[in-house]
């Protein structure tokens, strides 16, 4: 398994715990953005730059992926896009995506895109907070084991 960031919006607490668990387990992890993102020195991390572009993060993404990789993201219809490639898709607060969930999170996140369009406010996410990289830190060690187990 390789570890994918979608590092355009991915916020540092989280980058930070991403990048003691590469430390610690040697597993891969590259970070993907269209603008010099800081990254701690290792020979487990790397970073690509993509072009400037709406979703070129993302495409290159989907494109250089494996099936069973994880990729970090809050983009719902990426999430879908690497269900789709049989891989796995974690937000930055702990939510994994499955095939079981992304469709309602899909039409959520098109319901409050339709409202925002039409003047409605829909308030936006609550800052980081120390529950939500708890979240994040535990199911990420959640997949990890399952992988590592899996792999023998």
């Amino acid at each position: 398994m390789k570890i994918w960031v979608d590092a355009d919006a991915c916020p540092n607490p989280i980058k930070e715990i991403l990048f003691r668990a590469a430390e610690r387990t040697g597993i891969a992890l590259v970070l993907v953005a269209n603008h010099e993102v800081r990254i701690k020195p290792s020979r487990h991390i790397s970073f690509m730059r993509v072009a400037p572009g709406y979703d070129a993060a993302d495409a290159e993404i989907v494109k250089r992926l494996d099936p069973g990789d994880l990729v970090i993201t809050s983009d719902i219809p990426l999430a879908a896009e690497i269900i789709a490639n049989q891989a796995q898709a974690l937000s930055p607060r702990g939510e994994l995506f499955t095939a079981d969930n992304i469709e309602a999170r899909l039409s959520m996140r098109d319901l409050l895109e339709s409202l925002r369009s039409s003047g409605v406010d829909t308030g936006g996410q609550a800052p980081l907070n120390h529950g939500d990289r708890k979240a994040f830190a535990d199911q990420l060690d959640r997949i990890i084991k399952r992988t590592e187990q899996d792999n023998g």
